[in-house]
């Protein structure tokens, strides 16, 4: 051999694959990845009527966090058993268990599994750990496949498209999901299948499509690892890691995150990854080998992938619910409009693979992804409740942008960065950062949402008589442009009518009422003047005395007093047509006079009665009126208050996201540049013909 064309060297062996191999391959890696993203977001749509059907309400958020614990602790060992038992019989377990548990899920709550572990939810939360058990197998083994087949150069390439197949299910997932869950629902051979069924069903053919081709197209790809299954780090891996995934999940929501329970979740876990350190230092066999952590590729990339992620979760899972609160879309439509971010995130996934494969260099890439995500997340912190969707949509467009090549070429660079006997570890390894890193981020995102909800909304909100912190009464979820029909408008138009009974018990008389309304500094002054002094009844006792005063007065001076009172314009109707009936008789004498004006004076007293009941009738209608315009109108108040504190909320959220992606920016700086390698196949059936290595640059 000469300078110029060097000895091929037992590493550069293992891409010695046909094309036939490599693309088959590549086809079933693809479709097991698909199968195994889309089941994180499938289910999500169909959760409602999976409840209404096996009820147990309550056990709602473990049908997803027991899938991410089985998933996110099991990464790194399936990352070791690949590299002492190979690949392809670790991704063929996988499939077979997430297939097993896919159909059980299925079955979930139906009459013949006879109430096997107390019933239908608890099934279900049981079949999806079985489901997460293989699923993590899927993740990792296809990302340390692509490592084993395909050289770093060509390899960029294809993980932008598997970070491609990643967005594209985060969207495609929840409407396959919703379809099958509203349409879905056949009778075959006789047997009724609920549409939510099929959520789980539907894996089956896709995924024994993938068995297949893995089975029976996909090379051995026989290179093992020396040494044993490390259980003791095993049992410690899943020690460490479930307590904390449970307190990530529980914090702030389930519990309080000073609670004794979340405590204790974290010291356990604490004391189990001091134990772990302790155990796989200088071990062989490690199951996280600590040795991997000198290699400064694998812990820079492995430290700006967790950081990343933290703030894709802050982005990602409260820009829906940004759309639905504020913006009025629906929870479908809202996926949809999730569109423009995904298509930025594929485009610039696939994009960013192929230029590092054309150019040998990632780092650029890799460096540029935050700052496009800053200049992204930089632009959603100027977003309002008069955002126009067309305007969110570009926003979430450059989002996408920067996410992409996040999604790939962290792996790219520790798959390039590691030896051959720690593909498998070292890229099961990036997947449990990036796994722990998306769970923390939504905890720690979900917690900075309700803390600034606290703050902002009752800076936006108004008082609404009878509640005393109307920030709540407020429901996220019924929020709409329809604000009259929301749950908050009925729960104002409630406190309004409870004002109003205290009011009319206060109308009758009642003084435990009359005290209640006095003290309450919202009362309008005027109502609380009229209830002030005995209230309607004595006003009118006043009024009418002094009417019978003024009639007896005006009377008591004969013909000229009636005249007057004739003329007199506030002299109702009636009692001037009694006035003018008259007989001369009745004012011809002083005696007479006095008589007459007596009688009228008593008659006028004697309509006291009636007068407050009508009094008391008007004043009510009129404030019943008065306080259902109020309530129309601080229902208006209150949704624009809320969709305005929402908005705040999340603005401040995505100004904090700003500095954890300026973090991850900032660790990408230090990555040490490991030049990707371009290696023809050598021999072995190729139809390439025989090659060398050879630098890329």
């Amino acid at each position: 051999m000469t300078a110029s064309n060097p000895a091929p060297t037992p590493e550069d062996a293992r891409f010695n694959f046909t094309q036939q191999e490599k693309s088959i391959t590549l086809v079933g890696l693809m479709v097991v990845f698909l199968l195994s993203a889309l089941d994180q977001t499938i289910v999500s749509t169909a959760m409602p009527r999976i409840i209404e059907q096996l009820q147990g309400l309550e056990y709602y958020s473990w049908v997803t966090t027991a899938y991410l614990l089985a998933s996110t602790v099991m990464v790194p060992i399936y990352g070791k058993l690949g590299d002492l038992y190979g690949r392809k019989p670790i991704l063929i377990t996988g499939i077979l268990l997430f297939l097993l548990g896919s159909m059980l899920c299925g079955m979930s709550g139906e009459p013949f599994m006879h109430g096997l572990f107390g019933g239908g939810m608890l099934q279900l939360i049981v079949f999806r750990a079985l489901q997460g058990l293989g699923g993590a197998a899927l993740f990792t083994s296809a990302f340390a496949i692509l490592g084993d087949m395909f050289p770093p150069a060509e390899r960029a390439k294809f993980g932008g498209l598997f970070g491609a197949v990643f967005g594209l299910s985060s969207v495609v997932g929840p409407l396959i999901g919703g379809f099958l869950t509203d349409h879905g629902s056949v009778t075959l051979l006789g047997y009724f299948i609920e549409g939510w069924r099929w959520v789980f069903y539907v894996n089956l053919p896709i995924g024994m499509l993938a068995l297949f081709m893995i089975i029976s197209k996909m090379p051995r790809l026989s290179h093992k690892a020396n040494g044993k299954i490390d259980l003791l780090g095993a049992g410690l891996v899943i020690a460490t890691t479930i307590p904390l995934l449970l307190a990530l999940t529980w914090g702030g929501t389930t519990y309080a995150w000073d609670s004794a329970r979340i405590i204790t979740l974290f010291a356990i876990s604490a004391v189990s990854l001091a134990l772990l350190l302790l155990a796989e230092r200088g071990n062989p066999d490690a199951i996280i080998p600590l040795g991997l952590f000198k290699n400064r590729t694998f812990t820079v990339a492995n430290l700006a992938s967790f950081v990343i992620n933290m703030a894709f979760m802050g982005i990602v899972m409260f820009l829906p619910l940004f759309m639905q609160t504020v913006q009025g879309i629906s929870a479908t439509n809202s996926g949809l409009s999730m569109l423009p971010l995904m298509a930025g995130l594929i485009f610039s996934s696939i994009v960013s693979g192929n230029l590092v494969a054309r150019t040998g260099k990632y780092k650029p890439f890799i460096v540029g992804s935050p700052v496009v995500l800053l200049i992204g997340v930089f632009f959603l912190t100027r977003i309002g409740i008069d955002t126009t969707r067309a305007d969110l949509a570009w926003r979430m467009f450059i989002v996408g942008l920067g996410l992409g090549p996040a999604m790939s070429l962290f792996n790219i660079a520790i798959q390039n960065a590691v030896p051959m006997h720690q593909m498998g570890i070292a890229t099961s390894g990036a997947q449990f950062y990036r796994q722990i890193g998306s769970t923390i981020g939504a905890a720690l995102f979900g917690t900075l949402l309700i803390n600034n909800l606290q703050t902002e909304l009752p800076r936006h909100l108004p008082q609404v008589p009878g509640m005393a912190n109307a920030a709540q009464h407020i429901n996220l979820g019924e929020m709409r442009a329809q604000s009259g029909n929301s749950d908050t408008g009925k729960e104002i138009r409630a406190a309004f009518a409870k004002q109003y009974a205290q009011i009319e018990r206060a109308f009758s008389g009642d003084a435990a009422a009359t005290r209640t309304l006095l003290q309450n500094p919202q009362l309008p002054a005027d109502l609380k003047a009229t209830l002030q002094g005995g209230g309607i009844q004595v006003a009118v006792h006043q009024r009418l005395t002094q009417e019978a005063e003024q009639l007896s007065a005006a009377l008591r001076q004969g013909e000229a007093g009636r005249q007057a009172l004739l003329k007199n314009a506030a002299i109702p109707a009636p009692l001037k047509a009694q006035l003018q009936a008259l007989p001369v008789q009745a004012l011809s004498t002083p005696q007479a006079a006095q008589i007459t004006a007596q009688r009228f004076g008593q008659g006028v007293l004697a309509q006291e009665d009636a007068a407050v009941k009508g009094a008391t009738a008007r004043a009510l209608a009129k404030i019943k009126a008065g306080l259902d315009v109020q309530a129309d109108k601080l229902t208006r108040q209150v949704t624009i208050g809320m969709k305005e504190g929402f908005t705040a909320s999340v603005v401040k959220m995505f100004g904090t996201s700003i500095w954890i992606v300026l973090l991850g920016l900032v660790i990408t700086l230090f990555l040490p540049v490991v030049p990707l390698r371009s290696r023809a196949p050598q021999g072995r059936n190729t139809d390439e013909g025989a090659g060398v290595p050879t630098p890329l640059h």
